[in-house]
């Protein structure tokens, strides 16, 4: 790693596991999908605790409490406490409880882990709209439906703060993704005309209140989602891994926003147990393990193929190191993009690895 701060480009010639001593990891995605572990990770971060690297679990699911997080964890073979995780429905009665006061009334929108999370904060927890909620505060919820929907636009409508613990989209599933938590605000900001306060990731207040508990002096943040953990991590001030078990594709990765690109990249959460390779200059491109990506024109195409002058001894472990060129070259040439590159294959390995990241690489 050279003395420096890991990025895609430097690389970090040593498994995390040595160099950061807490790593705060999403959960959808990263660690399970739906109810079910990612495979191997269970065993990974056991191998992680096992050399030293402390772990939080830092969700903008809302639907549960920490002690139902912590116990899934356990579950699954991930030894937790509540006190290892944090939810975006803590972040957000954090929030609503310093800006209202103690005792101040809130209409949850969500799953359980919502009203919970604001009890514990002291705020008052109310069901309608006539009951004249200063706040609304709006999470995940698979039981989530119209009555909880309209009950919410009624009281913003009436004069309360609309409060999001968080604006994702979509979420993970074993069906691939589904609505989250974004979709439903967007239908009740849609209706009001009134942007809520959204408390979750991005904002860094839950990043900074994990590194708080764990008392961590180097955190890396391990999640799937560039909007909400990687973007997270750096406005946290923290350096991030980005695993593609959950939301982000290769593509995705690629059209990245300066923001939102990761320090590292790995297939899933072991890459905390691995050293990451370095992307360095080759000539007129960028080399990482036995992969070249090169400008193909003045239009901004690049071409991805193998390195003859390559060690066989440095070939592609992971499968990634091909992409990891993309981006530092794609990111070299056009450091603003926010749009994948074209890239074509030059041989039939570049063909094959482009297609098994979803991209087209027509030769």
């Amino acid at each position: 790693m050279s003395g420096g701060p890991p990025s895609l480009a430097t690389g970090c010639d040593r498994p995390p596991t040595t160099v950061f001593d807490v790593a705060l990891l999403d959960l959808d995605g990263v660690v399970y999908v739906g109810p079910d572990a990612v495979p191997g990770i269970p065993a990974a971060l056991a191998r992680a605790r096992e050399v030293g690297m402390r772990l939080g679990f830092v969700t903008n699911n809302a639907a549960r409490t920490p002690e139902d997080v912590a116990r899934h964890l356990s579950d699954l073979g991930i030894p937790a406490g509540p006190d290892d995780v944090i939810t975006s429905s803590q972040a957000a009665a954090s929030v609503v409880a310093a800006r209202l006061g103690p005792g101040a009334r809130v209409l949850p929108v969500g799953g359980a882990g919502v009203p919970a999370a604001l009890r514990a904060a002291g705020l008052t927890v109310v069901e309608r709209a006539e009951d004249q909620p200063a706040a609304v505060v709006q999470g995940y919820g698979r039981e989530v439906g119209w009555a909880q929907l309209a009950e919410a636009v009624v009281a913003i409508r009436n004069g309360a703060e609309h409060v999001a613990t968080n604006t994702d989209a979509t979420i993970p599933s074993p069906r691939g993704p589904l609505p989250g938590n974004g979709a439903m605000v967007t239908v009740v900001s849609t209706v009001t005309g009134r942007p809520p306060l959204v408390t979750g990731k991005p904002d860094p207040a839950m990043h900074a209140e994990c590194v708080r508990r764990t008392a961590a002096r180097r955190p890396l943040v391990v999640g799937d989602r560039l909007d909400t953990d990687i973007e997270g991590g750096r406005r946290a001030g923290a350096a991030s891994l980005l695993v593609l078990t959950g939301v982000t594709d290769p593509a995705g990765l690629l059209a990245a926003p300066p923001g939102q690109r990761p320090d590292l990249v790995a297939a899933d959460a072991s890459g905390l147990l691995t050293a990451h390779p370095a992307v360095v200059a080759a000539g007129a491109g960028w080399r990482c393990g036995d992969w070249v990506a090169r400008r193909a024109g003045e239009d901004g195409r690049l071409a991805l193929g193998a390195d003859p002058a390559a060690d066989p001894a440095g070939a592609d472990d992971d499968g990634l190191d091909g992409l990891r060129a993309l981006c530092v070259a794609h990111w070299t040439v056009h450091p603003e993009a926010t749009a994948p590159p074209r890239v074509q294959a030059a041989d039939e390995a570049s063909s094959a690895a482009l297609a098994r990241w979803g991209m087209d690489g027509a030769r």
